[in-house]
């Protein structure tokens, strides 16, 4: 087991690259001037870059997409990439943008610096980096406030997503903001304080912690006591990622679980071809917390290569042939699949 995950963390990195590397620098290279907000060459990414939206303490970049002629009051999400990934790599294989133009609603896209982190990924498990209204975890905050207003988004619907420690990085918004998102999708991530640094970070990729489902929901509950409305969370993981052990799958599913007060036993189960499904509803039966377990599937995002929105257009690290879209999966368990009337 242990050497099987050295291998795959050896698939991420060079090998010269240092273990701290992959999470933190020891200080971060001093910030260039930002250059003036840009749109992409016409046949390009449809992403835009947005350089002025808050004060920006993790030193993120920012990228959307917002339909044009989008009427207020549609829906926003936010995307999160993993390392060695940027916001138009992850767009052209997820397809997020794209199924935006589609079905109308806005996407925001955040940005890793390699002056942050040289393998871009984002510090998923620096305290100072994943606590409410501090550092990355406020920048990306900022993002979805500007973005929102850009788009005059419906504050009810706003959905988060984000791969490996971009799906960690999820876990943290949905625990530090759970009042601002109407549901997330976390693929291939980690619960929400998983790790406290570097070592235990990468300790914690090759198996979750050993906690109780109540310490597990305690370390949100601790930070988010009250949560008058409960984001809806949906956990992808495949059973064969050996980068992100599924045990952090599990406890995902444990963290938010108990959080919710769900009866352990109390889920209903469908199969569908490579993969199994838990839904854990509430008393009203609106699911609450949504386990995919996708079988053979390594360490990477769901994707189907196809023509139009949320289908792949691009072979991209880490985004993995499925035969099924997790995009177009998890905006219609948002209720985004709708086509919009321009």
């Amino acid at each position: 087991m242990r050497d099987r995950f050295k291998r795959s963390v050896e698939r991420l990195l060079p090998t010269e690259a240092r273990l701290g590397d992959l999470f933190w620098p020891f200080h971060r290279a001093p910030e260039r001037k930002a250059p003036a907000p840009r749109r992409r060459p016409a046949g390009g990414s449809p992403l835009v870059e947005v350089t002025d939206f808050g004060s920006n303490p993790g030193h993120l970049r920012l990228f959307m997409h917002i339909p044009e002629g989008l009427p207020a009051g549609r829906p926003l999400v936010l995307v999160l990439h993993g390392c060695r990934q940027d916001a138009e790599s992850y767009d052209r294989a997820a397809g997020w943008a794209s199924l935006a133009e589609e079905r109308g609603f806005a996407v925001v896209y955040a940005q890793q610096r390699e002056a942050n982190n040289p393998r871009l990924c984002f510090t998923w498990f620096r305290p100072s980096e994943v606590t409410r209204d501090r550092g990355e975890l406020m920048s990306i905050r900022q993002m979805v406030a500007h973005a929102a207003g850009e788009a005059a988004s419906d504050p009810e619907r706003i959905y988060v997503t984000g791969l490996s420690a971009g799906g960690a990085m999820t876990a943290a918004m949905l625990a530090n903001y759970p009042e601002v998102f109407a549901g997330g999708a976390i693929i291939a991530g980690l619960p929400f304080a998983a790790a406290r640094d570097a070592t235990r970070a990468f300790e914690a990729m090759g198996e979750a912690p050993e906690r109780t489902s109540r310490e597990w929901s305690d370390l949100v509950r601790n930070i988010s006591p009250r949560i008058p409305r409960k984001p809806t969370i949906s956990i992808w993981h495949g059973t064969a990622d050996d980068t992100v052990a599924p045990s952090n799958g599990l406890a995902l599913v444990e963290q938010w679980r108990d959080l919710y007060r769900l009866p352990k036993d109390g889920f209903v189960e469908k199969r569908l071809k490579g993969r199994r499904t838990r839904i854990w509803p509430d008393k009203d039966g609106k699911p609450l917390v949504t386990f995919h377990e996708i079988d053979g599937l390594g360490h990477g995002t769901p994707v189907l290569a196809g023509e139009g929105g949320g289908y792949s257009a691009s072979t991209e690290p880490f985004m993995l042939e499925a035969g099924f879209s997790s995009t177009l999966e998890i905006a219609k368990e948002w209720g985004l699949t709708r086509r919009w009337k321009r």
